[in-house]
């Protein structure tokens, strides 16, 4: 019986089974997963662009996330603002994370605001 054991345990330890998130993590920001607060003033958002078709693409700075929840989260409520085409996060786990989102038409700042914040976030102050 012992044997069985042994075997199974070998067995269990050899077939692993990863799934790789594409996020580096350095350390816990200020405030913790989930953090957040609120941020009435705009400050964070960048000046959006806009190609030849109409699609627009602004880029954000965005304090308090740590982990990939907080990625999901804020990526869940921007995709909710009307014309939202597609979000990226490059997570700064220690800063503001880089939000990059891809739209039909520029995006009002308030909205994208709007947006952070219902997910627990904020914009960040300092660029």
């Amino acid at each position: 019986m012992d044997d069985v054991r042994t075997a199974i345990r070998k067995a269990a330890m050899t077939e692993t089974t990863r799934t790789e998130l594409p996020l580096v993590q350095s350390g816990a920001a200020a405030g913790g997963c989930c953090g957040g607060g609120s941020c009435g003033c705009g400050h964070g958002a960048s000046a959006a662009t806009s190609t030849a078709s109409g699609a627009a693409t602004a880029e954000f700075l965005v304090d308090g996330m740590t982990c990939g929840h907080c990625v999901s989260s804020v990526t869940e409520e921007l995709s909710e603002i009307a014309g939202v085409e597609q979000v990226s996060v490059d997570l700064r786990p220690d800063g503001a994370s880089r939000v990059t989102v891809a739209s039909s038409a520029p995006l009002a700042a308030q909205d994208v605001r709007a947006a952070v914040e219902d997910a627990g976030y904020r914009l960040s102050t300092g660029a």
